[in-house]
């Protein structure tokens, strides 16, 4: 099912799934910022206490695998509603980025 998915799509299945419930009024820039930097921090209080060695095995415990999965979910779900919203091409903004650091940080 995965091979199926792209950016794209993903994008207009949010925004279906937001303009049937009439969630567009809200999802503003800075709404859209706001709920990203809310469920980043519940991906973050997942990992909160755990030493190193913890949070290099969380995903073999399935109840924390499930949570860890679904946060990582919302984050994702979020920062492509934001980007639908202000225009901003994912991938391409991350090929630049990537592109820049390895100009800033050459490798030996």
């Amino acid at each position: 099912m995965t091979e199926d998915l792209d950016v794209a799509k993903l994008q207009r299945r949010l925004a279906e799934f937001a303009a049937a419930r009439d969630w567009q009024p809200y999802h503003t820039p800075k709404n859209l910022v706001a709920a990203l930097s809310v469920e980043a921090s519940e991906l973050v209080e997942i990992f909160q206490w755990l030493t190193p060695e913890e949070s290099a095995r969380v995903m073999s415990d399935p109840d924390t695998a499930h949570r860890v999965t679904d946060e990582v979910a919302d984050v994702l779900a979020y920062l492509l509603q934001l980007c639908e919203v202000l225009g901003v091409d994912l991938l391409a903004a991350l090929a630049a980025k990537i592109d820049r650091n390895e100009r800033r940080f050459p490798a030996p």
